[in-house]
């Protein structure tokens, strides 16, 4: 396939200012281009400092920049040496996306920073203002080429000014990033994971604000974690080596971007496309291969334990059982089929004994080549699976092999997994590791590159976070890296209602999730709230809209679809892949409304949420185009449905509508509402 260097991908249009350069004041200050947000340096008593305000107010205190390395102790910051201002307003299209063309409007502003040990002697910080947010990274170009070392603390910290409520789990946790959110002080954070979001609590004199923190471009450098320290300052802190290293890195090096997005509502974090922008343009020059689409699969069943991941009378993963969901697939209009536990290595304690997993050898119920030739005939591609429980070296030493096979067959995407605990992955030389290290965050991206040659894109479970790197990459069409679906079968406890208003305005920050939505039988025999589902029918519809991915799974039974054919019309219309994307409403944990337009047509689809209280709300339409008529077509909590109670009631109904209208919701407990509004003009 043909790779390139980084270049601005797909149309640029726009101005980019050139870059001056002058001699440094004490203090430097920028502002993004709408002067909304301004960011200031300084240094003072052997540090240097940045600080930020918006509309004048401020919103993070002076806090501490740079980074120390073993063999030196920290450096101390003598002088600001130098400063270089520029700023950039271009355009640039994705390949698929929630947004198809991304407008990149920033000012920056660069500072030579001068310390008093070797490493540190020079170094830069980069920092790119945006009106909802600002990233900043740091330089250290003056490491001579080839030399090693050893990151030992990033004194990065984040100052919020005023009192915020946060939503977060612990960090460093054995389930990776599989955990439930807590709301608390932002005080009582400990150690969490990014994106932590943020919101001022009422009453404070400054007004309503939200902020969320997190990373762009996490390439060759370990997740950042943010440590409380009980009086509301949150300071980086790396996933470890092994030896308490943070990052083992070569002279000279750029590390990611940290993150800060900033808003009046829950909503422009949602929108905003940062992360996007501070990640580098496409290494693939055609991806044309690359598809976003929907998918069924054999992956429900085993979570219900009518089939099994391993060998034997009741495998999943059998020709004649994969041949009837592509037959389901192709007569519903789905793009492919996945099949989890059709390959070597299932059987006993797999998880344990991960270097048995084989990612070219099949079990001998299930043909693959058989398989792939039935589904070319039926216009359906199999999605493949690679579980690795964690042994990358044994993924890693068959990785070339298994991508060649998989081109060979016609399979373009394949799902990998790491279900492993966090800090015992084990590396080459048996070194144990966390999910998201620096070791890790190569091993994702050597698998994208890899897969990239042979046109195949990457769904990664128990994944390192996203940090956007789907621009610089995008055959790495969706992450995990969140509480799914798969909860709602085996969990104690199952999500509850609330969690899917949580994500919105924190995991998928980071990007698209591979949720798995589309559960009808949501209580799937199960008495006890807290092992079945927690939601309504209509919920289960409007998470294709509201929890964005390109690809998305109808992940119930086929014959449970059959079953409600009213509410298994929408699945079948909503696309995966957009022109443009807003949040029309939400609180975080509460609610939330999404609307979507499909990539290059006239429709609009709708998702709303709320958590376990029944709400009320009106949304206006004045996203729709005007002047024209719409038929919304509305999938809505039915009569006395509760997720408690009663999941499965529904109400399709429509009528015609404009962008001077306005739909009411009325949503049940734990409920929702699912909106098709299709172009009549």
């Amino acid at each position: 396939m043909n790779l390139r260097t980084p270049a601005l991908f797909g149309a640029v249009l726009g101005v980019l200012a050139v870059p001056t350069l002058a001699a440094a004041a004490d203090r430097e200050c920028a502002q993004s281009p709408g002067k909304v947000i301004e960011v200031c340096v300084f240094t003072k008593d052997g540090s240097a400092f940045y600080e930020v305000s918006r509309a004048g107010k401020p919103v993070l205190a002076a806090a501490p920049l740079g980074l120390t390395f073993a063999g030196e102790p920290a450096a101390r910051i003598t002088a600001l040496t130098a400063a270089k201002r520029g700023a950039s307003d271009t355009t640039w299209e994705q390949p698929w996306g929630e947004q198809r063309v991304i407008r990149d409007n920033h000012s920056e502003l660069t500072v030579s920073l001068a310390g008093d040990t070797p490493l540190s002697k020079t170094f830069d910080v980069t920092f790119r203002l945006f009106d909802d947010g600002l990233g900043f990274r740091y330089a250290y170009g003056a490491i001579p080429a080839g030399q090693n070392v050893s990151v030992t603390d990033d004194r990065t910290s984040f100052r919020p000014v005023g009192a915020y409520d946060a939503w977060w789990y612990e960090g460093l946790g054995q389930e990776r990033d599989e955990y439930l959110y807590k709301q608390t002080d932002a005080r009582r954070i400990t150690l969490a994971e990014t994106p932590l979001t943020l919101k001022r609590t009422a009453g404070n004199e400054a007004g309503g604000l939200y902020l969320s923190f997190h990373e762009a471009a996490l390439v060759d450098f370990p997740s950042m974690l943010l440590a409380g320290d009980g009086a509301g300052t949150l300071k980086a802190r790396l996933m470890p080596w092994q030896d308490g290293t943070l990052a083992r890195k070569t002279g000279p090096f750029t590390t990611p971007w940290r993150t800060v997005l900033i808003g009046e509502t829950a909503g422009a974090l949602a929108d905003s496309r940062i992360e996007l922008n501070l990640n580098e343009p496409s290494k693939i020059a055609d991806t044309s291969w690359i598809k976003p689409g929907k998918y069924v699969g054999v992956w429900w069943e085993m979570h219900l334990e009518r089939s099994t991941w391993g060998s034997g009378p009741k495998h999943g993963a059998n020709t004649a059982n994969v041949e009837r969901y592509m037959d389901f697939a192709a007569k519903y209009g789905f793009d492919g089929v996945l099949v989890e536990g059709w390959n070597e290595g299932w059987d006993g304690d797999w998880i344990s004994n991960g270097e048995k997993f084989s990612f070219t050898k099949a079990y001998p119920d299930f043909d693959l080549k058989a398989i792939t030739d039935y589904g070319k005939k039926k216009g359906v591609k199999l999605i493949g699976h690679n579980e690795t429980a964690g042994a990358v070296p044994n993924y890693e030493a068959q990785l070339e092999d298994a991508m060649k096979l998989y081109e060979s067959v016609g399979i373009s995407q394949v799902k990998t997994g790491y279900v492993r605990h966090s800090g015992t992955i084990l590396d080459q030389q048996g070194e144990k590791q966390w999910f998201a290290g620096q070791y890790m965050v190569r091993h994702n991206l050597h698998v994208a590159q890899v897969a990239a040659q042979h046109h195949i894109s990457i769904d990664a479970h128990e994944p390192v976070k996203d940090t956007g790197l789907r621009r610089t990459w995008p055959n790495m069409l969706s992450r995990e890296g969140a509480r799914g679906q798969e909860f709602n079968a085996w969990g104690n406890p199952t999500n509850p209602p609330e969690h899917t208003t949580i994500l919105p305005f924190t995991r998928m920050l980071g990007g698209p999730m591979d949720f798995t939505p589309g559960i009808f039988d949501v209580v799937h025999g199960k008495s006890e709230l807290t092992r079945r589902g927690q939601s309504t029918l209509a919920v289960q519809l409007a998470l294709y809209v509201v929890l964005y991915s390109p690809i998305q799974m109808a992940a119930d039974l086929p014959e449970n679809y059959e079953a409600r054919p009213d509410a298994f019309q929408f699945i079948r219309d909503v696309p995966t892949d957009w022109e443009t994307s807003k949040t029309l409403q939400g609180e975080i944990g509460d609610y939330i409304v999404t609307a979507r337009q499909p990539r290059g047509g006239k429709d609009w689809f709708l998702g709303a949420l709320t958590d376990e209280t029944a709400r009320k709300l009106t949304q206006k339409l004045d996203f729709l185009a005007p002047g024209k008529r719409y038929e919304a077509q509305i999938y809505a909590d039915g009569p006395g449905a509760d997720y408690i109670t009663n999941t499965t009631a529904l109400t399709v109904s429509k009528k015609v509508v404009t962008s001077k209208d306005s739909l009411d919701f009325d949503m049940a407990p734990g409920g929702g509402a699912a909106v098709r509004f299709k172009a009549l003009d």
